[in-house]
């Protein structure tokens, strides 16, 4: 009776720490949870402003306070958005410049990324680390280079300076997240395929390839988003309106004596909305993407 006295004091000092526990828990929680919503708010705000604007007449862009909410509304600031320039050329271009691009960053950095990870060979540790340093190099210390390059094989005003360069495996993150996520997969299953008679092409093919997918779709999503919103590079190699992406057709909004607001804001919603659905329907593969990169081997 003593014991089962003794006993009850100790069950009712661990519901109590255990209710403690739970407390702090909730509160570390809510904090946690509200500063994100305070975060998010705060990201959120450029995007509501663009939203609102986009749907502004152009007296009502610039009021002080501002008016969150148009009025009157005028949805036909897309349609002019889209009529004053030629987007739909431009968005041809861009789609040129983009899908182009994916396929030859997939194959030309999986090969690479293939033999640092599943060949050996003399001095390919080394030549990896060379590839890693090329990461710390900014674009601009090579831009003048590969302009004068580019304009003596007259690819000035053409698009192959923006979609010939992925096929020759210039994208080292690219290289070094495949990489990466190739050393995941068993070599024992490189020996049974060439035990199977399988080349050293067919277990590329065949084997690796088909369980890379996710980091393959990885690549394919940043080398997209690298290309849709690239500005500097059209800039610099397209000069003929014909040839112009989105990127520079949204440049043409912004005149010599004013700039209008609204229909760039409109215009600006239109081209962000692909960027936006690939992320809503494909953010399990940034993650992912991440996630590969930091995977050791």
């Amino acid at each position: 009776m003593a014991t089962q006295t003794e006993a009850l004091p100790q069950q009712q000092l661990h519901a109590a720490h255990v209710s403690s526990r739970r407390r702090t828990n909730f509160v570390k929680m809510t904090t946690v949870y509200f500063i994100l919503a305070a975060g998010a708010f705060l990201i959120f705000i450029p995007f509501v402003w663009m939203i609102s604007t986009s749907l502004k007449d152009e007296g009502s862009v610039f009021l002080f306070p501002p008016k969150w909410i148009p009025n009157p509304v005028q949805p036909e600031n897309y349609v002019q958005a889209m009529t004053v320039l030629p987007f739909a050329l431009f968005f041809r271009n861009t789609l040129i410049t983009t899908l182009v691009p994916i396929v030859g960053a997939l194959l030309s950095c999986s090969l690479v990324a293939f033999s640092f990870a599943r060949l050996r060979w003399p001095g390919r540790d080394v030549l990896f680390l060379v590839v890693l340093a090329t990461m710390m190099l900014p674009e601009q210390v090579t831009m003048i280079p590969q302009f004068i390059m580019y304009r003596h094989l007259n690819w000035i005003d053409t698009f192959l300076p923006l979609i010939v360069p992925p096929y020759f495996a210039v994208g080292a993150f690219n290289i070094f997240l495949l990489r990466q996520f190739f050393l995941t997969i068993p070599l024992e299953m490189d020996d049974a395929a060439k035990i199977d008679g399988s080349s050293i092409p067919g277990i590329y093919w065949r084997i690796v390839l088909p369980l890379s997918k996710p980091a393959l779709a990885a690549i394919s999503i940043f080398v997209f988003q690298g290309h849709w919103n690239d500005f500097l590079f059209p800039l610099i190699y397209l000069h003929s309106r014909n040839n112009f992406t989105l990127a520079l057709g949204l440049r043409a909004f912004q005149g010599q004596y004013g700039t209008d607001w609204n229909l760039l804001m409109a215009a600006s919603l239109v081209v962000m909305a692909p960027l936006l659905l690939l992320f809503f329907f494909a953010q399990r593969y940034f993650i992912q993407g991440v996630v590969f990169s930091g995977v050791k081997g």
